[in-house]
Protein backbone atom coordinates (compact mmCIF):
# COMPACT_ATOMS: atom_id res chain seq x y z
CA UNK A 1 0.00 0.00 0.00
CA UNK A 2 1.62 3.33 -1.01
CA UNK A 3 1.93 6.46 1.08
CA UNK A 4 -0.85 8.23 -0.85
CA UNK A 5 -3.38 5.53 0.06
CA UNK A 6 -2.19 5.47 3.68
CA UNK A 7 -2.62 9.22 3.87
CA UNK A 8 -6.15 9.04 2.45
CA UNK A 9 -7.14 6.33 4.92
CA UNK A 10 -5.67 8.30 7.81
CA UNK A 11 -7.59 11.43 6.77
CA UNK A 12 -10.86 9.47 6.56
CA UNK A 13 -10.32 7.93 9.99
CA UNK A 14 -9.44 11.36 11.40
CA UNK A 15 -12.66 12.95 10.00
CA UNK A 16 -14.79 10.12 11.33
CA UNK A 17 -13.11 10.38 14.73
CA UNK A 18 -13.67 14.14 14.81
CA UNK A 19 -17.37 13.76 13.95
CA UNK A 20 -17.80 11.05 16.56
CA UNK A 21 -15.95 13.16 19.13
CA UNK A 22 -18.34 16.04 18.47
CA UNK A 23 -21.30 13.75 19.03
CA UNK A 24 -19.73 12.27 22.13
CA UNK A 25 -19.16 15.76 23.53
CA UNK A 26 -22.92 16.28 23.53
CA UNK A 27 -23.31 13.42 25.99
CA UNK A 28 -25.41 11.50 23.47
CA UNK A 29 -22.74 9.05 22.33
CA UNK A 30 -23.03 7.39 18.93
CA UNK A 31 -25.90 8.65 16.79
CA UNK A 32 -28.31 7.20 15.99
CA UNK A 33 -28.27 4.63 18.77
CA UNK A 34 -31.79 3.30 18.17
CA UNK A 35 -34.62 3.58 15.60
CA UNK A 36 -35.68 7.10 14.60
CA UNK A 37 -39.33 8.15 14.76
CA UNK A 38 -40.38 10.35 11.83
CA UNK A 39 -43.69 11.99 12.75
CA UNK A 40 -46.05 12.99 9.91
CA UNK A 41 -49.13 15.13 10.53
CA UNK A 42 -51.22 13.51 7.82
CA UNK A 43 -52.84 10.13 7.23
CA UNK A 44 -51.06 7.41 5.28
CA UNK A 45 -51.27 7.65 1.50
CA UNK A 46 -51.09 11.40 0.99
CA UNK A 47 -48.23 13.31 -0.63
CA UNK A 48 -46.57 14.25 2.68
CA UNK A 49 -46.75 10.68 3.96
CA UNK A 50 -45.43 9.20 0.71
CA UNK A 51 -42.53 11.68 0.64
CA UNK A 52 -41.70 10.77 4.23
CA UNK A 53 -41.69 7.04 3.50
CA UNK A 54 -39.50 7.37 0.41
CA UNK A 55 -36.90 9.41 2.29
CA UNK A 56 -37.17 7.26 5.45
CA UNK A 57 -36.35 4.08 3.56
CA UNK A 58 -33.09 5.47 2.19
CA UNK A 59 -32.16 7.16 5.48
CA UNK A 60 -32.59 3.82 7.24
CA UNK A 61 -29.97 2.36 4.93
CA UNK A 62 -27.60 5.33 5.31
CA UNK A 63 -27.85 5.68 9.09
CA UNK A 64 -27.86 2.00 9.99
CA UNK A 65 -31.00 2.39 12.09
CA UNK A 66 -34.63 2.04 11.09
CA UNK A 67 -36.45 5.32 10.40
CA UNK A 68 -40.09 4.60 11.26
CA UNK A 69 -42.91 6.83 9.96
CA UNK A 70 -45.49 7.65 12.65
CA UNK A 71 -48.69 9.17 11.24
CA UNK A 72 -50.31 11.61 13.67
CA UNK A 73 -53.00 13.49 11.73
CA UNK A 74 -55.01 16.21 13.42
CA UNK A 75 -55.37 19.97 13.90
CA UNK A 76 -54.19 20.75 10.36
CA UNK A 77 -50.92 18.87 11.06
CA UNK A 78 -50.20 20.99 14.14
CA UNK A 79 -50.59 17.98 16.43
CA UNK A 80 -47.56 16.29 14.86
CA UNK A 81 -45.52 19.48 14.98
CA UNK A 82 -46.30 19.93 18.67
CA UNK A 83 -45.32 16.33 19.44
CA UNK A 84 -41.87 16.84 17.91
CA UNK A 85 -41.41 20.33 19.35
CA UNK A 86 -41.91 18.92 22.86
CA UNK A 87 -39.97 15.66 22.35
CA UNK A 88 -36.57 14.82 23.81
CA UNK A 89 -34.06 16.67 21.57
CA UNK A 90 -31.75 13.71 20.97
CA UNK A 91 -32.35 13.39 17.22
CA UNK A 92 -34.47 10.26 17.55
CA UNK A 93 -37.80 12.08 17.04
CA UNK A 94 -38.15 14.10 13.84
CA UNK A 95 -40.93 15.79 11.88
CA UNK A 96 -41.71 15.61 8.18
CA UNK A 97 -43.96 18.61 7.57
CA UNK A 98 -45.39 20.38 4.56
CA UNK A 99 -45.76 24.09 3.81
CA UNK A 100 -48.57 24.52 6.37
CA UNK A 101 -45.99 24.64 9.15
CA UNK A 102 -44.74 27.95 7.68
CA UNK A 103 -48.21 29.53 7.98
CA UNK A 104 -48.72 30.12 11.71
CA UNK A 105 -50.82 33.20 10.95
CA UNK A 106 -53.58 30.84 9.75
CA UNK A 107 -54.19 29.86 13.36
CA UNK A 108 -55.46 31.92 16.29
CA UNK A 109 -53.32 30.01 18.78
CA UNK A 110 -50.64 27.36 18.47
CA UNK A 111 -49.03 25.33 21.28
CA UNK A 112 -45.62 25.72 19.65
CA UNK A 113 -43.61 28.29 17.70
CA UNK A 114 -42.04 26.87 14.56
CA UNK A 115 -39.07 29.25 14.66
CA UNK A 116 -38.47 28.87 18.40
CA UNK A 117 -39.29 25.21 19.02
CA UNK A 118 -38.26 23.47 15.79
CA UNK A 119 -35.07 23.58 13.75
CA UNK A 120 -34.84 22.90 9.99
CA UNK A 121 -32.91 19.78 8.96
CA UNK A 122 -33.47 19.56 5.21
CA UNK A 123 -36.03 20.09 2.52
CA UNK A 124 -37.15 16.82 0.98
CA UNK A 125 -38.92 18.17 -2.08
CA UNK A 126 -41.21 20.70 -3.70
CA UNK A 127 -44.75 20.04 -4.84
CA UNK A 128 -45.49 22.52 -7.64
CA UNK A 129 -49.07 23.10 -8.70
CA UNK A 130 -50.59 23.69 -12.11
CA UNK A 131 -52.86 26.66 -12.74
CA UNK A 132 -55.57 25.27 -15.00
CA UNK A 133 -58.62 26.78 -16.68
CA UNK A 134 -61.62 25.36 -18.51
CA UNK A 135 -60.91 25.19 -22.28
CA UNK A 136 -63.92 27.42 -23.01
CA UNK A 137 -62.34 30.34 -21.15
CA UNK A 138 -61.06 33.07 -23.47
CA UNK A 139 -57.60 33.06 -21.94
CA UNK A 140 -54.80 31.19 -23.64
CA UNK A 141 -52.01 32.42 -21.37
CA UNK A 142 -51.31 34.16 -18.07
CA UNK A 143 -51.44 37.69 -19.48
CA UNK A 144 -54.91 37.09 -20.93
CA UNK A 145 -56.14 35.43 -17.74
CA UNK A 146 -55.04 38.36 -15.58
CA UNK A 147 -56.65 40.79 -18.03
CA UNK A 148 -59.97 38.91 -17.74
CA UNK A 149 -59.75 38.83 -13.95
CA UNK A 150 -58.97 42.54 -13.68
CA UNK A 151 -61.62 43.60 -16.18
CA UNK A 152 -64.46 42.18 -14.08
CA UNK A 153 -63.53 41.51 -10.43
CA UNK A 154 -65.15 38.31 -9.07
CA UNK A 155 -66.58 37.43 -12.49
CA UNK A 156 -64.18 34.51 -12.70
CA UNK A 157 -64.45 31.81 -10.05
CA UNK A 158 -61.89 29.35 -8.77
CA UNK A 159 -62.05 26.14 -6.79
CA UNK A 160 -59.95 25.21 -3.77
CA UNK A 161 -59.70 22.51 -1.14
CA UNK A 162 -61.28 24.82 1.45
CA UNK A 163 -60.61 28.07 3.28
CA UNK A 164 -56.98 28.25 4.33
CA UNK A 165 -55.96 25.28 2.17
CA UNK A 166 -52.77 25.56 0.15
CA UNK A 167 -54.82 25.72 -3.06
CA UNK A 168 -56.70 28.70 -1.60
CA UNK A 169 -53.46 30.41 -0.61
CA UNK A 170 -51.85 29.75 -4.00
CA UNK A 171 -54.73 31.65 -5.63
CA UNK A 172 -54.59 34.36 -2.96
CA UNK A 173 -50.93 34.89 -3.89
CA UNK A 174 -51.96 35.06 -7.55
CA UNK A 175 -54.52 37.76 -6.68
CA UNK A 176 -52.05 39.65 -4.50
CA UNK A 177 -49.30 39.82 -7.12
CA UNK A 178 -51.60 40.44 -10.11
CA UNK A 179 -53.81 42.91 -8.24
CA UNK A 180 -56.88 41.03 -9.42
CA UNK A 181 -59.94 39.55 -7.72
CA UNK A 182 -61.52 36.18 -8.45
CA UNK A 183 -64.40 34.50 -6.65
CA UNK A 184 -63.47 31.74 -4.20
CA UNK A 185 -65.54 28.54 -4.28
CA UNK A 186 -64.27 26.12 -1.59
CA UNK A 187 -64.69 22.36 -1.97
CA UNK A 188 -64.01 19.42 0.34
CA UNK A 189 -60.63 18.62 -1.17
CA UNK A 190 -58.41 19.25 -4.16
CA UNK A 191 -59.95 16.49 -6.29
CA UNK A 192 -63.50 17.95 -6.23
CA UNK A 193 -62.05 21.39 -7.00
CA UNK A 194 -60.27 20.01 -10.08
CA UNK A 195 -63.45 18.24 -11.18
CA UNK A 196 -65.31 21.55 -10.87
CA UNK A 197 -62.99 23.07 -13.48
CA UNK A 198 -63.46 20.05 -15.72
CA UNK A 199 -67.24 20.44 -15.63
CA UNK A 200 -67.12 24.22 -15.99
CA UNK A 201 -68.64 24.81 -12.55
CA UNK A 202 -65.70 27.14 -11.90
CA UNK A 203 -63.35 28.61 -14.48
CA UNK A 204 -59.96 28.07 -12.87
CA UNK A 205 -58.03 26.39 -10.06
CA UNK A 206 -54.61 25.50 -8.82
CA UNK A 207 -54.27 21.73 -8.62
CA UNK A 208 -51.65 19.03 -8.21
CA UNK A 209 -49.91 18.29 -11.49
CA UNK A 210 -50.48 14.55 -11.10
CA UNK A 211 -54.24 15.13 -10.79
CA UNK A 212 -54.65 17.31 -13.88
CA UNK A 213 -51.97 16.05 -16.25
CA UNK A 214 -54.12 13.35 -17.94
CA UNK A 215 -56.93 15.87 -18.52
CA UNK A 216 -54.51 18.46 -19.91
CA UNK A 217 -53.10 15.87 -22.32
CA UNK A 218 -56.65 15.23 -23.57
CA UNK A 219 -57.33 19.00 -23.90
CA UNK A 220 -60.04 18.82 -21.25
CA UNK A 221 -58.11 21.40 -19.21
CA UNK A 222 -55.77 24.17 -20.29
CA UNK A 223 -52.58 24.63 -18.31
CA UNK A 224 -51.73 28.31 -17.89
CA UNK A 225 -48.53 27.69 -15.95
CA UNK A 226 -46.93 26.06 -12.94
CA UNK A 227 -46.53 27.56 -9.50
CA UNK A 228 -42.81 26.98 -8.87
CA UNK A 229 -39.88 29.22 -9.77
CA UNK A 230 -38.35 26.40 -11.80
CA UNK A 231 -40.26 24.45 -14.45
CA UNK A 232 -41.76 21.12 -13.49
CA UNK A 233 -40.17 17.96 -14.86
CA UNK A 234 -43.70 16.57 -15.26
CA UNK A 235 -44.80 19.59 -17.35
CA UNK A 236 -41.57 20.82 -18.95
CA UNK A 237 -43.34 22.77 -21.70
CA UNK A 238 -45.51 24.75 -19.29
CA UNK A 239 -44.02 28.09 -18.24
CA UNK A 240 -43.77 29.06 -14.61
CA UNK A 241 -46.04 31.93 -13.62
CA UNK A 242 -42.90 33.81 -12.63
CA UNK A 243 -41.40 33.60 -16.12
CA UNK A 244 -44.80 34.23 -17.76
CA UNK A 245 -44.97 37.66 -16.15
CA UNK A 246 -46.10 37.27 -12.54
CA UNK A 247 -42.69 38.19 -11.13
CA UNK A 248 -41.83 36.55 -7.84
CA UNK A 249 -44.70 34.08 -7.90
CA UNK A 250 -43.65 30.94 -6.02
CA UNK A 251 -46.17 28.63 -4.34
CA UNK A 252 -44.78 25.21 -3.59
CA UNK A 253 -46.39 22.67 -1.32
CA UNK A 254 -42.95 21.74 -0.05
CA UNK A 255 -41.96 18.93 2.30
CA UNK A 256 -39.23 19.32 4.89
CA UNK A 257 -37.67 17.64 7.90
CA UNK A 258 -37.41 19.27 11.33
CA UNK A 259 -35.93 18.35 14.70
CA UNK A 260 -36.58 19.85 18.15
CA UNK A 261 -34.81 23.20 18.45
CA UNK A 262 -32.51 22.04 21.26
CA UNK A 263 -31.07 19.11 19.28
CA UNK A 264 -27.28 19.11 19.13
CA UNK A 265 -25.79 20.86 16.07
CA UNK A 266 -23.62 17.87 15.05
CA UNK A 267 -26.75 15.70 14.95
CA UNK A 268 -28.65 18.27 12.87
CA UNK A 269 -25.69 18.53 10.49
CA UNK A 270 -25.45 14.74 10.14
CA UNK A 271 -29.17 14.39 9.47
CA UNK A 272 -29.05 17.18 6.90
CA UNK A 273 -26.09 15.65 5.10
CA UNK A 274 -27.58 12.16 5.06
CA UNK A 275 -30.94 13.46 3.80
CA UNK A 276 -29.24 15.28 0.93
CA UNK A 277 -27.36 12.07 0.07
CA UNK A 278 -30.63 10.12 0.11
CA UNK A 279 -32.32 12.64 -2.19
CA UNK A 280 -29.48 12.37 -4.71
CA UNK A 281 -30.04 8.64 -5.28
CA UNK A 282 -31.63 7.90 -8.66
CA UNK A 283 -34.42 5.62 -7.43
CA UNK A 284 -35.37 8.12 -4.69
CA UNK A 285 -35.56 10.90 -7.28
CA UNK A 286 -37.66 8.72 -9.57
CA UNK A 287 -40.09 7.71 -6.81
CA UNK A 288 -40.56 11.31 -5.63
CA UNK A 289 -41.01 12.61 -9.17
CA UNK A 290 -43.65 9.94 -9.84
CA UNK A 291 -45.64 11.47 -6.95
CA UNK A 292 -45.38 14.98 -8.43
CA UNK A 293 -42.61 16.00 -6.02
CA UNK A 294 -39.44 17.69 -7.27
CA UNK A 295 -36.55 16.44 -5.08
CA UNK A 296 -34.66 19.11 -3.13
CA UNK A 297 -30.87 19.40 -3.25
CA UNK A 298 -29.91 21.37 -0.14
CA UNK A 299 -29.56 20.62 3.55
CA UNK A 300 -29.74 22.66 6.73
CA UNK A 301 -28.62 26.02 5.34
CA UNK A 302 -30.89 25.95 2.27
CA UNK A 303 -33.93 24.93 4.31
CA UNK A 304 -33.25 27.53 7.03
CA UNK A 305 -33.03 30.30 4.46
CA UNK A 306 -36.13 29.09 2.63
CA UNK A 307 -38.24 28.81 5.81
CA UNK A 308 -37.17 32.27 6.95
CA UNK A 309 -38.59 33.72 3.72
CA UNK A 310 -41.74 31.57 3.60
CA UNK A 311 -43.23 32.59 6.97
CA UNK A 312 -43.48 36.37 6.35
CA UNK A 313 -44.47 35.84 2.70
CA UNK A 314 -47.53 33.80 3.58
CA UNK A 315 -48.41 36.07 6.50
CA UNK A 316 -48.75 38.95 4.01
CA UNK A 317 -50.85 36.84 1.62
CA UNK A 318 -53.16 35.58 4.40
CA UNK A 319 -53.73 39.13 5.65
CA UNK A 320 -54.34 40.50 2.14
CA UNK A 321 -56.85 37.72 1.45
CA UNK A 322 -58.72 38.46 4.68
CA UNK A 323 -58.53 34.85 5.87
CA UNK A 324 -59.53 34.81 9.54
CA UNK A 325 -57.35 32.77 11.93
CA UNK A 326 -58.88 29.39 12.63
Amino acid sequence: MNKLWLGAIAATVSCASTAQAQLASTGLGAYPSRPIRLVVGFAAGGATDLSARIVAQKLSENLGQQVVVDNRPGASSNLASDIVAKSTPDGHTLLLANATVAMPSLFAKLPFDVQRDLTPVSLAGYGPLALVVHPSLAAKNLKELIALAKAKPDALSYGSAGVGSFLHLATALFEHLSQSKVLHVPYKGGAPAAVAVLTGEVQMAFASIAAVLPHAQQNRLRVIGVSSIKRSSALPDAPTLHEAGLTGYDANSWYGMFAPAAAARPIIAKLGTETVKALAVADVKARLTSQGVEPATGGVDEFSKYLKAEIPKWAVVIKAAGIPPQ
